[in-house]
């Protein structure tokens, strides 16, 4: 299961940079079922979501196309958080979630301490921050 794969390698990259998923700051780049739409319906994300707040990460999202999810399933309630090089920062891993083409992914790479790449969105950057999922 994809989301499970993924919450690995978040734990993965956090371990080899000497941090915890418990109390870790975690943003999801990315809410939607598929890149540049709204639809939230079978998105992987609210799971990955849930599963890394199981493990005690505190977890925001940024989604252009989401301003708001409300999950009644899982009792999810979260706005999307604006992105800004000092916001983003403060999280200790950036997951791309969703690959919208709105996003600058030089931009976040650059301004992130920690990226794990769900979806290859980075192919073309080059840098030790990087982790490829």
């Amino acid at each position: 299961n994809m989301p499970y794969y993924i919450v690995s390698k978040v734990i993965e990259a956090l371990n080899s940079n000497g941090r915890p998923i418990k109390g870790s700051n975690i943003l999801i780049l990315g809410l939607a079922y598929k890149k540049n739409v709204d639809d939230l319906r079978e998105s992987p994300s609210l799971e990955l979501i849930r599963l890394l707040k199981h493990k005690g990460a505190k977890v925001a999202y940024n989604d252009p196309y989401v301003p708001m999810a409300v999950h009644h399933k899982n009792g999810m309630k979260m706005r999307s958080v604006p992105l800004s090089p000092k916001g983003l920062k403060k999280y200790d891993c950036v997951v791309v979630a969703t690959d919208h083409s709105t996003y600058d992914y030089r931009w976040i790479a650059s301004n992130s301490r920690l990226v794990v790449d769900t979806r290859n969105a980075m192919a073309g950057i080059k840098a030790p921050n990087i982790v490829k999922a």
